[in-house]
């Protein structure tokens, strides 16, 4: 034990003494004042993975956490790749968002590239992700980073890379940079000069906004009025002179939320399906709508703006409005897109509403499930549309493959003028496709976790015991997507199609079981079919699948033992 302690005293010694951040060397050498056992071993227990999500992490000392040190050594890694894939004499962008020492990061990133004999360019000022997803391809650059932890809390950051094609990176390429990570001794052989990179102008945001007119139809209806927030991150100015070039009113920002702030303070967790963080949104809504403007819909992006939600109103709730799901808003977009005639492959996710396979194959439009991100759906052969329940929506894949929450605002916006012109709305258009394709319903358990072993032990116990039934659904047919199928590569994953008996009134369900890749969390993710014959029958058949959709999660959390 006395060996063990000496050796963690030792490497933490070790990386404070090469650290080039006064804030963590100061934090670190506290604690190693205070002989801090429990948490140097945190911290120093490993290294954050770089996988196919990047670095994503609590801020803070030592290689658990993300910092100056981890942030170096990894864009080291992807140089020296880039330089193994013949590209050393390439472009590298670098974007970054508001958080907490996301500047440095990308300081440090584009140091690090220019040392390794690479070109760096770093957006002018923190940007939505999108936009550093566009100056790839519209810079010709080899490689791109975005320094970023999206919706995670404010002491977390992140690290996303994306290759030359604007998308994320995917297997081989996250496991040979992290063997290139892997293979710095010390920071003291990353060269990283003073200066020599590029701080770009606004002509790469100017392009991106020329582009974003690109998905509206020429002469649509403009006359949507809507409450916006940016959640304290920094999707509001691009998102304003979006709306604002296209024509549309200008939205009702949400005040308290309009700034960008790294922490977050007026919600719990900076992610808009978070309980609680719409509700300034709402109250904005209600307060305009009370001045006699009225208020259509209301917007929010995450704190990258790479994703985008939307709530309806919804007279006789507590709040007066209603959040749709992603699911939902995936199936408006992608009936917009078939009005106007759009040609291409439709794309989702296994984890999202199969709604949007019935919706292609009505069109005769090509039709493609992924494994769960846009790391996957960037690449399907000819994409013409992408989304996946996780609010994230790919409406230009030719300006931007990823998802993107500034264009699909402007394009459900659009679709929302589009339908008031005709006295209808968006829920209108929800209740069509229900009694079109069928009603689908869908719904997340979602387990947040300390203790990692926990969602292996779930997982573990699905395998050992898989279910036969589920709220009286027949399990008929069960996938181990840790095998891979003839159209998905292995993921840890598990997927159940179940049916229901006669008169049960649902026509099929669809649950999927998978740890998160960016959070500590096991994601259930829900589906049931409901046919509707009517619209006189589609309250019941809401009811059916609510009450379904319950007994799923119950037997579901059940099997799981959490």
């Amino acid at each position: 034990m006395a060996t063990d302690r000496t050796e963690l005293i030792t490497r933490a010694e070790a990386w404070l003494a090469e650290d080039p951040d006064p804030e963590t060397r100061e934090e670190l050498a506290a604690l190693l004042a205070a002989g801090d056992a429990d948490e140097l071993a945190a911290r120093f227990a490993g290294t954050l993975q770089f996988g196919t999500a990047g670095l994503r992490g609590e801020l803070g000392a030592g290689p658990m956490r993300m910092n100056r040190s981890v942030v170096i050594r990894a864009a080291a890694g992807l140089a020296a790749y880039l330089k193994a894939q013949g590209q050393g004499s390439g472009l590298v962008v670098i974007g970054y968002d508001a958080r907490h020492k996301s500047a440095d990061f990308a300081r440090d990133t584009a140091a690090v590239m220019v040392g390794a004999g690479l070109r760096a360019a770093v957006l002018p000022r923190p940007l939505p992700t999108p936009v550093l997803a566009f100056a790839i391809r519209h810079l010709g650059a080899v490689a791109g980073v975005e320094v970023t932890a999206s919706h995670n809390p404010p002491r977390d950051n992140g690290y996303k890379v994306y290759l030359g094609d604007g998308s994320q990176i995917v297997p081989p390429a996250d496991g040979e940079i992290a063997a290139e990570i892997a293979a710095i001794r010390s920071l003291a052989d990353v060269p990283r000069p003073e200066a020599g990179w590029e701080t770009l102008d606004d002509e790469v945001l100017r392009a991106y906004l020329a582009r974003t007119d690109a998905v509206l139809t020429p002469g649509s209806p403009r006359d949507t009025r809507v409450v916006y927030t940016p959640m304290h991150g920094v999707g509001r100015d691009t998102l304003v002179a979006a709306f604002a070039r296209a024509g549309f009113p200008a939205p009702t920002v949400v005040a308290e939320q309009a700034e960008p702030d790294p922490d977050f303070p007026t919600v719990a967790f900076p992610n808009p399906e978070e309980p609680g963080a719409m509700d300034l949104a709402f109250a904005t809504a209600r307060s305009v709508g009370a001045d006699g403007g009225g208020v259509d819909i209301v917007i929010a992006n995450d704190p990258d703006a790479d994703r985008c939600a939307v709530a309806v109103p919804a007279p006789g709730t507590a709040d007066g409005w209603r959040m749709l799901r992603g699911d939902e808003v995936g199936a408006l977009l992608a009936a917009h897109l078939v009005s106007k005639q759009a040609s291409g492959t439709f794309a989702t996710t296994i984890v999202s509403s199969s709604l949007m396979s019935r919706i292609a194959a009505a069109s005769s439009l090509p039709y493609e499930e992924t494994l769960t991100g846009f790391k996957w759906l960037a690449r399907v052969d000819g994409l013409r549309y992408a989304f996946e329940e996780a609010l994230g929506y790919c409406v230009d894949p030719e300006g931007v493959r990823d998802k993107d929450g500034i264009t699909a605002a402007l394009l459900i916006t659009e679709l929302a003028a589009e339908l008031k012109q005709s006295g209808r709305t968006l829920a209108d258009l929800l209740d069509d496709l229900a009694l079109e394709f069928g009603l689908h319903a869908t719904d997340q358990l979602s387990v947040r976790v300390e203790d990692l072993t926990l969602i292996a032990d779930a997982m573990r116990r699905l395998r050992e015991a898989p279910p036969a039934s589920l709220a009286g659904l027949t399990v008929t047919a069960a996938d181990d997507l840790n095998k891979g199928t003839a159209s998905l590569p292995p993921t840890d994953g598990l997927r159940y199609y179940l049916s229901g008996a006669d008169g049960s009134g649902v026509e099929a369900a669809r649950v999927v079981v998978r740890p998160s890749g960016t959070e500590p969390k096991l994601k259930c993710y829900l589906e049931i079919v409901v046919p509707v014959a009517s619209a006189e029958g589609l309250p019941a058949a809401r009811e059916t699948a609510a009450t379904v959709l319950a007994a799923v999660k119950d037997d579901l959390a059940r099997a799981l033992g959490i």
